[in-house]
């Protein structure tokens, strides 16, 4: 309890002595203003110093200036924080060469104290004050020089230089180099100066007041003169071209904008004759001439120009190379036919010109030149190919390459040859296919040209022998080896001699011959093999057309007592199976015969004469011809085919005529016997002269006879039909 009251007293105590000391009266800051220091024209130097605080702290101190006296802080003024004794304050922004009034101030809770008040001057500011350097390194475009800025008038050098001219007085406006910034001496390089003039230089320096000029120089640039340079000697010299040049080793002072070398065939050429332009510049350069004449004499100098005029080197001369003649050989002839043949020749030397012309020349005589027969060639040197034409065959030809250049034509050595005789070819005949009623297949191989080209070839064809290109022919393409012609126009159950034919220079050979018969087509397309049988053309297949010859139907008559009874035309298939129709074709009556249409147009049923006129072709007797029965020794065996037949029966088909076993009709029961044995064929006449009107004459053939058969049986009996050429 007792400490609570003695920190409650002390307390007071406390509060009680400050109140006191708040009682006691206070006075403003006594201070004094610091001498003015660091002048310049935008700023200075000062503060002060506070010697008594007034008896309260000090808030704010620092000092306060105006173009006017008695300056407070209510003009310019600075802050330097609060507390006393010393302080220092940077007056700045003010104006060049003006008087102003300082005072320091400090600032306290009973008021503001100020300090004795100084007055100064701001720097007045100038130009900068500089020489210029003498020229020096003087050529023809260019000098050095420069400055030495001694005083910068009171503001920063922020630029400086030379200026120079043709006139006095050049300024920056004029041409002038730019240097850096900064007092003291600096160096300038004048450059692009007009060579052997006069001109003027002064350096330059700026500040903020302006630009100041150092003295004025003059002095000369060194005058342009023409190069020095020499030609340098000539080489690679050939028929046309040479290659030389120069040397320049002192421009004279300007830049060369030409230079090469100037040619002549007089002395002391000049840029006025012949030059080269090789580019510009100083040093060495090469020139290269071409389109020069063989064998000529050139002087030669090197030139170079330059804004003094052009100066020229030392002269050289040469001589080209003088033309000649090539130097060739002939190759050997190879590949020579009756016509043609190859060879060439190896230009081995130009004769220091261009080769023009060149290939090989030929004749029937010796040394042939170039207005026999030749040929043109790619021109150039080395070995090239040459092909001879339009020869003869059987015939020596001399040979020789020849070269053209600008002296001349030369010729190679002199080569012979024979070309190959030329013989008519050699060809076989193809054989006959896809033969129809109006066409066939054929063609040929040639299997030797005889030396010469096939300039034709095909197939002829007629209905006489040995036919020829006067006939009927093909025409194919030309050329070697197989080839396949179709023939066409043709007539059918016609026979036809045809052999192939291949033509050359030495004429036109012939194949082997063949011949070949057209088969006939009826009415409703049945295609029939025919057979050539002495003179006359007989179908090799039984007739099976259900039509006549103007599409009038034939009666298909399968029932016996019908056809035992048929007065009129009518036909039925073997045993009535229509799957005979192909093998043996259509069993007739005689009626049907006698209608005269029932073979295709042009062609009719033989009568009994013209198959006498058949058999005695195969070798019957003329008198035994008209005998009954069996007639003859083995002409059934010719007749006959080598199928259907039984027990050994089978003919030989020498005739073509192709007899087959296929039976026939019984005129009164109307079966189908003899199938396999036996056949039968109608001829187109009956028995009428010999007062049988109701029988017609027959043929047969049979299965264990040589021989042929003939009679005659009842109209309404069924037999099969073969048609003969009219």
């Amino acid at each position: 309890m007792n400490q609570t009251k003695f920190f409650i007293t002390t307390i007071l105590l406390v509060v009680i002595s400050v109140v006191s000391a708040c009682k006691k009266e206070s006075v403003t800051p006594t201070l004094k203003t610091s001498v003015i220091k660091d002048i310049t024209y935008t700023s200075a130097t000062s503060g002060g110093e506070i010697t008594d605080n007034g008896g309260a702290p000090v808030t704010v101190r620092g000092i306060c200036w105006s173009t006017s006296a008695k300056p407070t802080i209510a003009d310019n003024s600075t802050n330097e924080g609060a507390g006393s004794g010393s302080f220092v304050c940077n007056m700045e922004d003010l104006t060049e060469g003006t008087t102003y009034y300082v005072r320091s101030y400090a600032t306290n809770r009973a008021g503001v104290g100020y300090g004795d008040e100084i007055t100064f001057k701001t720097t007045e500011l100038a130009v900068a004050t500089l020489t210029t350097v003498v020229i020096t390194g003087i050529t023809y475009t260019s000098g050095t020089s420069g400055g030495d800025i001694t005083n910068d008038g009171g503001s920063e050098i922020t630029s400086r230089g030379i200026a120079w001219s043709t006139s006095s007085n050049p300024t920056t406006e004029s041409s002038h180099t730019s240097d850096g910034s900064g007092t003291g001496l600096f160096t300038s390089t004048l450059t692009d100066l007009i060579p052997g003039a006069t001109y003027y230089a002064r350096a330059y320096a700026t500040n903020l007041t302006g630009t100041a000029y150092g003295n004025e120089v003059r002095f000369n640039t060194t005058a342009v003169v023409v190069p020095v340079l020499t030609t340098t000697a000539v080489t690679e010299v050939t028929t046309t071209t040479a290659k030389s040049g120069g040397n320049i080793t002192d421009n004279g002072g300007g830049a060369i904008t030409a230079r090469g070398i100037c040619l002549s065939i007089s002395e002391n050429p000049t840029t006025v004759d012949r030059v080269t332009v090789d580019g510009a510049g100083t040093g060495i350069y090469e020139s290269s001439v071409a389109d020069l004449t063989p064998g000529t004499t050139y002087y030669v100098r090197a030139y170079a120009t330059n804004s003094a005029g052009t100066a020229y080197g030392n002269q050289v001369s040469f001589t080209t190379t003088a033309i000649v003649l090539p130097t060739l050989t002939t190759a050997n002839v190879t590949d020579f036919t009756s016509e043609t043949a190859t060879s060439g020749g190896n230009i081995t030397n130009d004769g220091g010109g261009i080769v023009t012309a060149r290939g090989v020349c030929w004749s029937t005589t010796e040394n042939p030149i170039t207005t026999n027969s030749k040929t043109t060639d790619a021109d150039g040197t080395g070995t090239f190919s040459s092909n001879l034409t339009g020869l003869t065959g059987g015939t020596t030809y001399y040979v020789r390459a020849y070269a053209t250049n600008a002296a001349g034509t030369a010729y190679g050595n002199q080569v012979s040859f024979t070309t190959i005789l030329i013989v008519l070819p050699t060809l076989t005949t193809a054989d006959l296919s896809v033969i129809t009623s109006i066409s066939a297949r054929s063609g040929g191989n040639i299997s030797n040209t005889g030396g010469g080209a096939i300039t034709a070839k095909g197939v002829c064809w007629s209905t006489s022998e040995n036919p020829g290109t006067n006939d009927n022919l093909t025409v194919d393409a030309a050329g070697t080896a197989t080839f396949v012609s179709n023939i066409t126009g043709l007539t059918n159950g016609t026979v036809y001699y045809v052999r192939s034919y291949a033509t050359n220079s030495a004429g036109t050979a012939y194949g082997n011959q063949l011949t070949f018969i057209t088969p006939v087509t009826d009415i409703e397309g049945n295609v029939y093999k025919t057979a050539q049988i002495g003179t006359q053309v007989w179908m090799a297949e039984n007739l099976k057309v259900t039509k006549l010859n103007d599409n009038t139907d034939i009666p298909v008559v399968p029932g016996n007592p019908e056809w035992m009874a048929m007065a009129t035309p009518a036909y039925s298939w073997l045993s009535n199976n229509s799957a005979n129709k192909n093998v043996y074709g259509a069993i007739y009556n005689w009626f049907a015969v006698n209608t005269g249409k029932l073979c295709p147009a042009g062609w009719h049923v033989g009568t009994d004469a013209e198959f006498n006129t058949m058999e005695i072709h195969l070798g019957i007797s003329p008198a035994d011809v008209n005998s009954w029965g069996f007639r003859g020794t083995d002409e059934g065996t010719e007749l006959k085919g080598t199928t259907t037949w039984t027990a050994g029966g089978n003919g030989t088909n020498a005739s073509g005529f192709n007899a087959l076993a296929g039976g026939y009709r019984q005129w009164n029961d109307g079966s189908f016997p003899g199938v396999g044995v036996i056949t039968y064929f109608w001829t187109a006449s009956d028995d009428a002269a010999n007062g049988n009107p109701t029988v017609g004459w027959y043929r047969r053939v049979d299965n264990n006879e040589t021989r042929i058969h003939k009679g005659a049986t009842e109209k309404e009996g069924g037999k099969y039909v073969r048609c003969m050429k009219d």
